[in-house]
């Protein structure tokens, strides 16, 4: 196959950085960047919950995915109005599903968490990029709200992140960039826990096949993926880290 960006082995992901710095009025955000991908991820708190939840002593959290007109080239259509194109309602759902399965609803109460993730630049990767930093920017909001912060415990009873995996040329990958993910004769994001459960694994075949030997190459590769993603998220918050060390 042809040489990786940045000369990278097959298991080796692309550069990652998670910034905290970034201005804005919602009291969680965190920018995302792995490699040339970069993701700005908000989370807001809201005092209610969706009507059909109302009265049950549970809240909720939500997510909002949209790339930004100048992420692409050529330039992306803004969407309007209500109604959302089939992928970004399925990225939408795929991110609030990955940070509900990690948050205790009933110990979040009657809130709703939303978590905006808008892509600045897309390279691959986008909502594997916008699940692991909104998870950082949920853990920042969470910790900015005095009910919350200041309770025993935590409504995270677990990490969550997540990234891509594939085939290209036979061999297979982590972390694929927009050149390597058009090529790929297998394609699979996998979202897993900080304790190695999954959340969800999405992965299909382009035009060929996969056998059971390379179904399990690629999980492997995935939760090496994860595991460092974890620890680059646990260095993030530091003391607001929600987990013991």
């Amino acid at each position: 196959m042809e040489s990786r960006s940045n000369q990278r082995d097959p298991n080796v992901p692309r550069s990652f950085v998670l910034d905290r710095d970034v201005p804005g009025a919602a009291p969680g955000r965190v920018l995302v960047r792995t490699g040339d991908t970069t993701v700005l991820c908000t989370a807001s708190v809201d005092a209610d919950v969706p009507p059909w939840l109302a009265g049950k002593g549970k809240g909720w959290v939500t997510a909002e995915y949209n790339m930004l007109p100048g992420s692409t080239t050529p330039r992306k259509r803004r969407d309007r109005g209500v109604k959302l194109d089939g992928r970004t309602s399925e990225i939408q759902r795929l991110i609030g599903r990955s940070l509900r399965a990690v948050v205790d609803l009933a110990a979040l109460g009657e809130r709703t968490i939303t978590v905006d993730c808008d892509v600045l630049l897309a390279d691959g990767g986008t909502r594997t990029a916008s699940i692991t930093g909104g998870f950082v920017a949920l853990v920042e909001a969470l910790r900015a709200t005095p009910e919350l912060a200041d309770a025993a415990g935590t409504p995270i009873v677990d990490t969550v992140a997540a990234t891509s995996v594939g085939i290209v040329d036979g061999v297979a990958l982590l972390d694929l960039d927009y050149q390597e993910d058009v090529r790929a004769d297998v394609d699979m994001n996998v979202v897993m826990t900080g304790q190695e459960r999954f959340v969800e694994v999405q992965g299909s075949g382009e035009e060929a096949t996969f056998d059971q030997q390379q179904l399990f190459a690629l999980i492997a590769l995935a939760q090496q993926g994860i595991a460092q993603i974890s620890r680059w998220q646990q260095e993030t918050l530091g003391s607001g880290w929600p987990m013991p060390s």
